[in-house]
């Protein structure tokens, strides 16, 4: 049971992800089975598997778990037709009736310290703010405020992670920007929001 394990693991790993004209931080991770295209994450961020990231900009310290889907290839509504047949760029389709160019890059973006559930859908061009938390299987078609816990279909708000004095705190401090060696000096005070936040203001 233990070698099917760790085999099935390894296949899982072996797919690799799909990364194209993209900048990952160095201390980041994309997970196998991933497309990530046209879009940055930040420092200490993960992606799960199996998930697709377009035109995304991720901030640092997010976690994004598996079967995430970021932004999207719009269509256009205001043509006769949707169909790709009918536009310049290349795509799944082989036949072409003309050649309209239409293809918008629409940036989403995510904040630091985002944590995105397994299967969440982020609609293009949606602006999600730091310390945020989307439930797994969410459709997010709005912006979420920072540090707003949000979930469902469409999403909405459930509650503030924390007190609206603490938020206006953690966002000043912006902790996410700091070095590692300080965040190692304040790191054991992460389970006490105000003393955190103290902390960093202190050093």
């Amino acid at each position: 049971m233990i070698i099917s394990y760790y085999y099935s693991r390894f296949l899982k790993k072996l797919r690799g992800a799909a990364i194209k004209n993209s900048h990952i931080h160095v201390s980041s991770k994309i997970e196998a089975g991933t497309s990530f295209i046209n879009s940055a994450m930040g420092r200490h961020s993960f992606c799960g598997y199996d998930c697709a990231i377009l035109n995304a900009e991720i901030g640092s310290f997010c976690s994004i778990a598996s079967n995430v889907k970021v932004g999207g290839v719009a269509h256009p509504v205001h043509f006769v037709s949707t169909s790709p047949v009918f536009l310049s760029h290349k795509d799944s389709v082989k036949s072409k009736f003309a050649s309209h160019a239409y293809l918008p890059e629409i940036k989403t973006h995510i904040g630091s310290d985002v944590w995105i559930g397994d299967g969440a859908f982020i609609k293009a061009g949606v602006h999600i703010g730091t310390g945020a938390v989307i439930g797994m299987g969410a459709v997010v078609t709005k912006d979420v405020d920072s540090y707003a816990m949000v979930a469902g279909n469409p999403a909405k708000l459930i509650k503030k992670r924390f007190p609206n004095h603490i938020i206006e705190q953690l966002l000043a401090s912006k902790w996410w920007e700091l070095s590692d060696t300080d965040l190692a000096k304040v790191g054991m005070h992460v389970d006490e929001p105000e003393e955190f936040v103290r902390k960093v203001m202190s050093l």
